[in-house]
């Protein structure tokens, strides 16, 4: 199936089924190309890389204006007119965080988020900033799709392999989230009892009963949520994260707020990721990457409305004097415009 429009000039556009509906229905900055050509762009890439010196900006230039859909078109089409792999050219003639920036962009989503999992509990120490980042914000039926792939990737158990990484509650609600089973819609009759339970798990009581967090948190759909949080809010006279961030602590605290977080507002969510990942003495340049790339073509012009609602300064500003060169202008093309 193919969605057709007439440009001004009369020319015919057409896109792909799958492309097509993410354009019509994506939030994201990175759109598919309407022309697309998969055998020009692999013409154009490996002439950029083709003997002495590396056209940077014309690898950047093309990658960002395609979707992830058409980078795989191209990476195919790449293997049989040139018998060489895209990516492995890409590594070759690029290096530091640009070159980790392009990878993140030629690997298909559910991969990257795959891979990024893996690299979190496999690596030297688990990093949690990952496994919060990705359980807490990709919806049910990705969280399922993910631990089906993770599996066939690499012949493992994800849940086993983040059970043996991490401990205590923190643990139990990874473990809930990766059931990817939460309740569907709005129970009416459970918003008040949940707002009590949270009640009375916290503020109400000596000590934390964290297992109450953690499972009503955990099983909750984002829209019954947000009405627990209205109902906590007149019970207690807090909002859940204040709760959250007095009675709690560490990686569990962290785990609760995102999840938190992203039942009120997934884009709010990122636009404080990006801002703390840019925020202070050094960038978070694999935190930047993973949230620029993971969320180009699903919701950035929403994070970028977000973070400059909740910052005061717009996104590409940041981008703009936290970064440099070409990686700058590779992510400054993802962010897509400044709302100065």
């Amino acid at each position: 199936m193919l969605l057709c429009n007439f440009s001004g000039e009369g020319s015919v556009i057409c896109l792909a089924h799958e492309d097509a509906l993410l354009f019509l229905a994506s939030r994201g900055t990175v759109k598919p190309s309407a022309n697309f050509n998969a055998s020009a762009d692999a013409e154009v890439l490996h002439k950029a890389m083709k003997g002495l010196g590396t056209d940077e900006d014309a690898i950047l230039q093309l990658l960002t204006a395609r979707s992830n859909t058409q980078r795989q078109e191209i990476k195919k089409t790449y293997k049989t007119l040139f018998g060489k792999d895209l990516i492995d050219d890409l590594k070759g003639e690029l290096g530091g965080k640009f070159e980790s920036l392009i990878v993140a962009l030629m690997t298909p989503p559910l991969a990257y988020d795959v891979t990024s999992l893996r690299d979190a509990i496999k690596g030297a120490g688990t990093d949690e900033k990952v496994l919060v980042e990705i359980l807490a914000s990709r919806t049910a039926h990705q969280v399922k799709d993910i631990v089906a792939a993770y599996r066939k990737e690499y012949d493992d158990n994800l849940e086993e392999d983040i059970c043996g990484d991490t401990s205590g509650h923190f643990k139990r609600l990874l473990v809930i989230l990766l059931q990817g089973n939460r309740q569907s819609g709005i129970q009416e009759g459970n918003i008040e009892a949940d707002a009590q339970a949270l009640f009375k798990a916290g503020e109400e009581k000596y000590g934390t009963d964290e297992q109450s967090f953690v499972t009503i948190l955990g099983n909750r759909s984002a829209e019954h949520l947000r009405k627990v949080f209205d109902a906590y809010m007149k019970i207690s006279g807090f909002e859940m994260e204040e709760s959250i961030q007095r009675e709690t602590s560490g990686h569990l605290r962290d785990l609760l707020l995102a999840v938190v977080k992203c039942a009120r507002s997934v884009p709010s969510y990122f636009a404080e990721t990006l801002y703390y990942a840019l925020k202070g003495a050094g960038t978070d340049d694999a935190t930047l990457i993973r949230v620029m790339v993971t969320r180009s073509e699903v919701d950035m012009i929403d994070i970028r409305k977000e973070f400059r609602r909740l910052f005061a300064c717009s996104l590409h500003s940041m981008i703009k004097s936290d970064t440099s060169g070409d990686y700058r202008k590779a992510l400054l093309l993802l962010c897509g415009g400044d709302d100065a």
